[in-house]
Formats: C-alpha cells, sequence, structure tokens
C-alpha cells in the first residue's frame, strides 16, 4: 500500500514537469512577428491606434478573422511556412 502511495505521488508530482515540457518555446523570428503583424493589419487590426478600451477587442477580432480564414478555432496563429 505504501508503495502505490508513493507512485501516485511521483506521478502526480511529475505530471506538471512533463507537461511543461512539451511545450514549444520556439524563438519567433522577426520576420514571422512582421508577417503576423501584416496579417492582422490587412484582417483590420490597426496597431497605431490609441483607442485603450478597444484594444482587446480589436486585435481579437482581427485574429479571429484570420483564424477563419485558415480554417483554425479559437484565434489560433497562422502558420508561418504558408
Amino acid at each position: 500500500m505504501k508503495s502505490v502511495f508513493q507512485i501516485i505521488v511521483a506521478v502526480s508530482l511529475a505530471a506538471p514537469v512533463i507537461s511543461f515540457a512539451q511545450q514549444a518555446n520556439t524563438p519567433v523570428t522577426r520576420a514571422q512577428v512582421r508577417q503576423e503583424l501584416a496579417q492582422l493589419v490587412k484582417a483590420g487590426y490597426n496597431p497605431a491606434k490609441r483607442d485603450i478600451g478597444k484594444y482587446p477587442a480589436d486585435l481579437q477580432a482581427a485574429q479571429a478573422s484570420i483564424a477563419a480564414q485558415h480554417g483554425t478555432a479559437g484565434g489560433a496563429k497562422p502558420d508561418a511556412s504558408k
């Protein structure tokens, strides 16, 4: 019984570490950032607009528009290789 408890504790402690290690934290290139910004501007987002009250909604609307064009859900970023 003690060994089962130890295994459960070990697995529960290791799970967050394993899930964190699976995240892709690759650096983004300048070209990828410029491409994403160009797509956002084309979708209607204006980064120069100073309306702080509408900032998140404007950006999210542009991201949703891009996601709809690429057939992805949840505002996922489009593949930079396209």
